[in-house]
């Protein structure tokens, strides 16, 4: 098995006083030249650079004691079929918008691969990672890159990152980085069964009785996978890993290694709750594009992920997401007995480009969508 703490490369040669120059040089290094957070982690660095250093408001106390006093649900799907466990899915997913699932079908060794993988890539040399970078990669569907919309945000993000928006196998095998591939697909298809089983559970909870082909769509049409990186850092506490944000998903399931840092808003106390890792399981979350179909009523929460002064960390979300041309809105079936729209319908790709065209702000995409 893979060592995940240990590096497949020497820190970059390149002077440690980097930290004292100009932001454009700290921008170039990470963001131009490939090294990522990874390769700035890597010069052993004393301090935070300021260009991560987060507003004060943005900033969060791990240590309280109700990050730590409840967490979101932890739901067994070994037998999914029982009605108790539709009703909790459901209920989970209108309190929190967030689970953890349990015996979920897919099996322990290929969870612990595509982590695996996940180290591998990210150990590979900045040269051979830039070459899946936006400037480089020969397709738009693999991306490498590093916090959320650099170009966009006044704080930098401190984690690295591999998107892979899945088309085929064929375009899989010929384009996504060989050290990783093989994992990443297995997960993505081991995934497929337990993801089509919440759809179906989700869905009967809004009274939709048939999941037909239009549906099918709206709800799982497309699917992009990240592989994230988030490096030791020096000053955790003046940073984050990634800003509070929901997705724009229709669901999201993320596989978590054993370090913890992802934080959920509880939207009554609107305190942070830690998810603690569970061995074996995946972590369920509603996404934009649900909660604006379910007319609000599955809740795409806020969260975040914590920044690390002692451990490398790493995640796997797969986004289960609408077509890029599907139109999304309220679906008929929440809307039968007259209920008002809180939404209106919006082309998904406009929803996606508003989402990515600024920095990371909380709740705020959903206005986008607002009737």
């Amino acid at each position: 098995m893979f060592t995940p703490h240990l590096s497949l490369t020497m820190a970059p040669s390149i002077s440690i006083s980097i930290i004292n120059s100009n932001s454009l040089n700290i921008r170039d290094f990470v963001v131009n030249k490939g090294h990522g957070v990874k390769g700035l982690a890597e010069l052993g660095l004393k301090t935070l650079p300021c260009q991560y250093i987060q507003p004060p408001h943005e900033r969060f106390d791990t240590c309280t004691p109700e990050a730590h006093h409840n967490s979101i649900p932890l739901i067994d799907m070994s037998r999914c079929d029982d009605p108790k466990v539709a009703e909790a899915i459901c209920k989970a997913a209108q309190k929190w918008g967030f689970f953890q699932i349990v015996n979920h079908g897919v099996p322990m060794h290929v969870l612990e691969d595509v982590k695996d993988a996940t180290h591998r890539f990210f150990g590979l040399p900045a040269e051979e990672k830039k070459k899946y970078s936006k400037e480089q990669s020969v397709t738009n569907n693999v991306r490498y890159g590093t916090s959320f919309t650099p170009a966009c945000e006044k704080a930098l993000e401190w984690k690295d990152y591999l998107s892979l928006f899945f088309v085929s196998d064929d375009e899989a095998a010929c384009q996504w980085p060989p050290v990783c591939r093989n994992q990443v697909v297995e997960y993505m298809k081991g995934s497929e069964i337990v993801i089509k089983k919440l759809l179906e559970i989700l869905m009967n909870g809004l009274n939709v009785k048939e999941i037909d082909e239009t549906k099918e769509s709206n709800l799982m049409g497309s699917k992009r996978i990240n592989l994230n990186y988030y490096p030791i850092c020096p000053n955790p506490e003046l940073t984050v890993g990634v800003g509070r944000h929901s997705d724009v998903s229709t669901l999201t399931i993320l596989l978590q290694d054993d370090i913890g840092g992802l934080y959920v808003r509880n939207t009554e106390t609107m305190k942070w709750i830690h998810v603690p890792p569970v061995s074996g399981s995946l972590v369920v979350n509603v996404g934009d594009a649900l909660q604006i179909m379910s007319n609000g009523k599955y809740k795409s929460v806020e969260h975040r992920v914590s920044a690390n002064g002692i451990h490398n960390r790493i995640s796997v979300p797969i986004f289960v997401n609408p077509k890029a041309s599907d139109i999304i809105g309220p679906l008929p079936e929440v809307l039968h007995r007259g209920e008002k729209p809180l939404y209106k319908h919006v082309l998904y790709s406009d929803y996606v480009k508003h989402f990515f065209r600024k920095a990371h702000d909380g709740k705020d995409t959903i206005e986008f969508a607002r009737a």
